[in-house]
């Protein structure tokens, strides 16, 4: 790295501050975002390059559309929580996060499954299906887009063309709002590991 960047280290700089300063810090503090921010960028990083690839051209298709991608991400972010949790308090950690404190003790044959579901089932599943689904939906839409205009514009041809050109221009406008959601879900993904982490280590939760 240079004292002096050019334009790519700036890029990354950015890159990086975006998620020291908005993620890592912002949900977890200055210390615990220092100690969790290699994680985190990668993650961000990761998912973002991932779906980046649904766009550019033959390749179209985003990596975190095919399932594996996803749940490997999930596994790592939900071994970093309970890896955090276990850290910070080696005998509290299941307590707290089955056992929320001032509840009447009966109401715990209720809420000690709800918790174990909510915590540590649903939370990787969510992880894992929000991105897969929203990713796999992207490469459908621009897939249709695409494959009408050529129908229309070189399969019947005509005054069919024009049907072509519009759905070329619904396509362009849909890579464009791909383009944004690539970004966005990357940075759900990272958030949401970050708020983990952050209610793992936390006192109680």
């Amino acid at each position: 790295m240079k004292i002096v960047p050019g334009r790519f280290q700036s890029v990354v700089e950015m890159g990086l501050d975006f998620v020291r300063v908005n993620i890592a810090e912002d949900i977890l503090g200055r210390k615990d975002g220092k100690r969790f921010l290699p994680i985190l960028t990668t993650i961000f990083f990761m998912v973002l390059f991932m779906n980046i690839t649904g766009v550019i051209p033959f390749l179209n298709i985003a990596g975190t559309s095919v399932i594996a991608v996803p749940l490997i991400l999930a596994i790592v972010a939900y071994v970093t929580f309970i890896y955090a949790g276990i850290k910070k308090s080696p005998g509290g950690f299941f307590k707290n996060a089955l056992l929320p404190s001032g509840v009447p003790w009966p109401l715990y044959i209720i809420i000690v499954p709800l918790e174990f579901l909510s915590t540590f089932i649903i939370r990787p599943v969510t992880l894992t299906l929000r991105l897969l689904m929203n990713m796999v939906v992207g490469h459908l839409m621009l897939v249709l887009f695409f494959s009408a205009t050529w129908f229309f514009a070189v399969e019947l041809s005509g005054w069919w063309t024009a049907l072509g050109v519009g759905s070329l221009a619904f396509g362009l406008a849909f890579t464009l709002f791909e383009i944004f959601v690539a970004f966005l879900q990357a940075y759900v993904f990272a958030i949401l590991t970050a708020v983990y982490i952050q209610l793992a280590v936390a006192e109680e939760h």
